[in-house]
């Protein structure tokens, strides 16, 4: 990555511009040219000016190129990668244990790449290091997109698809076992037995994979679930249950009327002032109309009264 300082070399092995980590032979006219990059890519190993000038010295007509990589600078991967794809020879790319980050760029450059036995492929985002202000890291995050999409190009003219859904990937860090990587679009083929037939090829370095997000395809997850393809095993749907009847809620009784106690008629109790105020309010006695009474009766008849005196 441009700029980063992170690496997969154990500090013990650091040492800068080594280029004894990758090697070249030469073999014209007695079969393919073997070349073998098992370092880091750029500043801390195999860099982009040597191994082009080496590369050019080569006149096979064939190249078998080896990989073992946790990838490195994305500059200098671009460059070993289109040196490879203008050489006149044909090149078979074999990863014979990880090809991470600008490395599976470098694989891809080969005209048939082959996954070794329980090899590895790593996809990620680029990154880098920026010191500055802010429109320093502005232009860093905009130069860090436009090569991210370069290399998602790359993927996906390999493999098929669009920069946006190899861009997904990449920003999830995606890790592919050897089939994974062929069911991918990005490996043609697995081996059959491990592709490492020179008995002097490099010796296989243990690479920190601390540095990265997953530290190998162990740790990672399925390649499908950077899209969300993953695929969902599919069960048997439980029997329905039948639900139980809902209880008829049983109406309580209404409380029975209580009993009224007939009332009984009590005698008015005697007011004893009403009795004395009446003598008062009594209407007073007319004695013309007893007189008068006299008068207004009826006389009897005759006949009665011979009667009566008889």
């Amino acid at each position: 990555m441009p700029g980063t300082l992170r690496t997969a070399r154990p500090r013990a092995q650091l040492r800068q511009g080594r280029n004894d980590w990758y090697r070249i032979s030469n073999n014209a006219g007695a079969g393919p040219a073997v070349v073998h990059i098992y370092d880091e890519i750029g500043f801390w190993g195999v860099t982009a000016a040597d191994f082009v000038r080496d590369l050019a010295a080569v006149r096979a007509s064939e190249i078998e190129l080896h990989i073992s990589s946790p990838g490195g600078e994305i500059f200098d991967g671009i460059a070993i990668a289109n040196s490879l794809k203008s050489h006149p020879a044909t090149v078979t790319t074999y990863v014979d244990s990880l090809a991470a980050s600008i490395a599976s760029v470098i694989a891809l450059a080969g005209d048939r790449i082959v996954m070794a036995p329980n090899s590895q492929m790593m996809i990620h985002d680029g990154s880098g290091l920026c010191v500055g202000n802010a429109a320093d890291m502005r232009e860093m995050a905009d130069m860090l997109d436009r090569q991210s999409d370069n290399i998602a190009s790359i993927y996906a003219t390999k493999a098929g698809g669009t920069v946006e859904e190899w861009r997904t990937r990449m920003t999830a860090e995606t890790w592919y076992t050897a089939e994974e990587a062929v069911a991918a679009g990005l490996a043609d083929e697995v081996a059959s037995a491990h592709s490492i037939t020179d008995a002097n090829s490099p010796q296989n370095l243990s690479w920190d994979l601390s540095i990265f997000n997953y530290a190998g395809r162990a740790s990672a997850p399925n390649p499908l679930a950077a899209l969300g393809t993953e695929p969902v095993a599919e069960t048997e749907p439980a029997a329905a249950e039948t639900p139980p009847a809902p209880e008829l809620a049983t109406p309580e009784p209404e409380p029975a009327d209580e009993p009224v106690e007939p009332l009984i008629a009590l005698d008015p109790e005697p007011n004893p002032w009403a009795e004395m105020v009446a003598n008062y309010t009594a209407a007073p006695a007319d004695p013309w109309a007893a007189l008068a009474a006299q008068y207004l009766s009826p006389s009897p008849k005759r006949g009665d009264q011979s009667k009566e005196d008889a």
